[in-house]
C-alpha cells in the first residue's frame, strides 16, 4: 500500500544477480504505475519503462523530446507501484558523458534498478526506422565512463545500446559491444537485430548478457521465449505491447461509442470497477485510514470497522 513493499536496492540487487543466472527475464513495457502492477501481478521478473512509450503517452513521437526530468518523475511514478525491478530507457543520457551521469544518478534516485545508454547522436530516432546515426565508438565509450563513474549503488545495471548494426553491419556492432563492455556496462542492448542468429552470434561474441528488443511492428523477428533463450539472450522487453494493446481497444470503443451513441455494448470488455479496486488495493486503503482515524480517538478495544462515512461528524 502506497508505496513498493520492497527497497530499491534489494530490487538492484536482485536484477543484477538474475543476469548472471543463465534464465531469460522477461520485462513487459510498462507505460504507468498501473500497468507496471499488473505486470507484476501475472508473474514476470522485472518491467521495463520505453521511451517510445512514455513520448507517445505524452502525445509525441519517439524523437529524443522527453526530459529527464519527466523520464524520471514517471519512473518514481512505477518503481512506487511495483516490486519488480525496473529498467529504464534513458536515450542517449540527454546531452555530454556529464549528463549521462547525472541521468544515471537521478534514475537511481528514482529507484529503478537499471537504465540502458544509446550510441545514437542526439536527439535520436527511433530504433526501428531509417535514417539513424551513430556517435563514435570513442564518444559512446565516454558516455558509459561517465555513467559508471557516478553510479552510487555498484548493482545498479547499466545497459550499453548499440544502433550500430543497421549503418556499421553485425561485425561492426559487435565491435562496439565489447568495446562498451570494456568501459563498464554490464548489459548490451543490440537493436534491430534480424532474428535468433544475429542474437546467437551477438551472445557468443561479446562478454556480457544481451538483451533482446521485441517489439511489435519492427526489423527484428518476434521471437518466443525458449527461442530467444536458446539464442544465449538474457533479458527480453517488450517495449511497446502494452501501450498498443491499451490504445487499440480505446479506439475500438471510443468508434463504437460515437456509432452506438451508448457504451452499453462495451462494458464486457471494460476492466470492472471490483477488478480496479483489486489491483489498487482499495480496502487496504479503506482499512488504514480507519485504523488510524480509531487510533487518534484512543479506541484500543471493541472497534467496529466502519468506512469513513459512518464516523460522527466533526463540530
Amino acid at each position: 500500500m502506497l508505496e513498493s513493499a520492497r527497497s530499491a536496492s534489494d530490487r538492484r540487487a536482485d536484477f543484477k544477480a538474475a543476469l548472471g543466472a543463465g534464465r531469460l527475464l522477461r520485462l513487459p513495457g510498462a507505460f504507468n504505475g498501473l500497468v507496471a502492477r499488473l505486470v507484476a501481478e501475472a508473474g514476470f521478473e522485472g518491467t521495463y519503462l520505453s521511451g517510445a512509450a512514455l513520448s507517445a503517452s505524452l502525445a509525441l513521437p519517439d524523437l529524443g523530446l522527453t526530459t529527464l526530468s519527466e523520464v524520471a518523475q514517471r519512473t518514481a511514478e512505477i518503481t512506487r507501484a511495483c516490486d519488480l525491478p525496473v529498467l529504464v530507457d534513458a536515450d542517449t543520457g540527454f546531452g555530454e558523458p556529464l549528463n549521462a551521469a547525472r541521468t544515471l544518478q537521478l534514475l537511481e534516485d528514482a529507484g529503478a534498478s537499471g537504465c540502458h545508454l544509446e550510441d545514437q547522436v542526439n536527439p535520436k530516432r527511433c530504433g526501428h526506422l531509417e535514417g539513424k546515426q551513430v556517435v563514435s565508438r570513442a564518444e559512446m565509450v565516454r558516455r558509459i565512463t561517465a555513467a559508471c563513474a557516478a553510479r552510487r549503488d555498484e548493482n545498479f545495471v547499466l545497459c550499453a545500446r548499440t544502433d550500430a548494426r543497421a549503418i556499421e553491419g553485425l561485425d561492426g556492432a559487435i565491435e562496439r559491444a565489447k568495446a562498451y563492455v570494456d568501459a563498464g556496462a554490464d548489459l548490451i542492448f543490440p537493436e534491430a537485430l534480424t532474428g535468433p542468429a544475429e542474437f546467437a552470434a551477438f551472445a557468443a561474441a561479446v562478454p556480457a548478457p544481451i538483451l533482446a528488443n521485441m517489439t511489435e511492428f519492427g526489423k527484428s523477428e518476434l521471437s518466443d521465449t525458449a527461442t530467444l533463450h536458446d539464442a544465449g539472450v538474457r533479458v527480453v522487453i517488450y517495449p511497446v505491447t502494452t501501450l498498443r494493446l491499451a490504445m487499440g481497444a480505446v479506439e475500438r470503443g471510443l468508434r463504437e461509442l460515437a456509432s452506438a451513441g451508448t457504451q452499453v455494448g462495451l462494458v464486457g470488455e471494460m476492466q470492472t470497477r471490483a477488478r480496479l479496486y483489486e489491483v489498487l488495493d482499495y480496502e487496504a486503503y479503506g482499512a488504514f485510514d480507519t485504523e488510524v482515524y480509531r487510533r487518534s480517538l484512543g479506541e484500543t478495544d471493541g472497534f467496529k470497522e466502519g468506512s469513513r462515512s459512518e464516523r460522527p461528524t466533526a463540530r
